[in-house]
């Protein structure tokens, strides 16, 4: 295969969000991203990184035990030829996801892969670039993921759950605190007093390795 993408980094961890959390994991980080959340915590993916052939790809993530593989960025899709790397992946029997930031579109995805897409709130101030053409292209194992910094992006992340049906449309809404801008107590709490249907999750990796990258 003489398709190249441009990688950030390839590293063995433990999933630190989702429904697969804490299970050991391969993940391949792509370089570039089109959006610029005020949370982002992986700016170092926005540039540089190194071209590699697919089969160079596949040749690192098969030296390592896990089964489960998840491709990030950045912004994995704004590089076209991400999507016959999912599905080379998924011929080799991983169990594969794909993190999104939902402004790019998801058509071509493998119908395999778990796709974990977010919708940007309000406080990302990238709200605009959500591309809700998306929805309509997930399927019922997919997860949709919310960020939340404070209240008004909790109670705009309730309305696209009852605008969209979230909850009846994929597999998991996840929700997750704003590292450092609002506490998970605080988040709890307001989705137990409301009884939403929702994964309220903490990340792993921050609390083990401090989001150091290659962790």
């Amino acid at each position: 295969m003489s398709e190249q993408l441009r990688i950030t980094e390839i590293f063995n961890s433990l999933q630190g969000e989702t429904s697969t959390v804490g299970l050991p994991t391969v993940f391949v980080r792509l370089t570039g991203c089109p959006l610029r959340c005020v949370y982002c915590d992986t700016a170092y993916a926005f540039s540089g990184g190194e071209q590699m052939s697919l089969d160079a790809i596949l040749s690192e993530v098969d030296k390592y035990s896990s089964r489960h593989v998840t491709v990030t960025g950045g912004e994995p899709l704004a590089q076209s030829k991400v999507l016959k790397l999912l599905t080379e992946l998924c011929d080799r029997d991983y169990q594969v996801s794909l993190e999104t930031s939902g402004a790019v579109t998801l058509e071509g995805v493998d119908q395999r892969v778990v796709k974990v897409m977010d919708l940007k709130t309000p406080s990302s101030q990238e709200c605009h670039r959500n591309l809700y053409e998306n929805i309509d292209l997930l399927n019922t194992h997919d997860q949709v993921k919310f960020v939340i910094c404070d209240r008004q992006d909790y109670d705009w992340a309730k309305m696209q759950i009852d605008q969209y049906s979230l909850t009846e449309r994929v597999d998991e809404v996840l929700f997750s605190p704003s590292h450092g801008e609002l506490t998970g107590a605080q988040l709890a709490e307001w989705i137990l007093d409301d009884g939403l249907q929702v994964r309220f999750q903490l990340q792993l990796h921050k609390y083990l390795w401090n989001d150091e990258p290659g962790h």
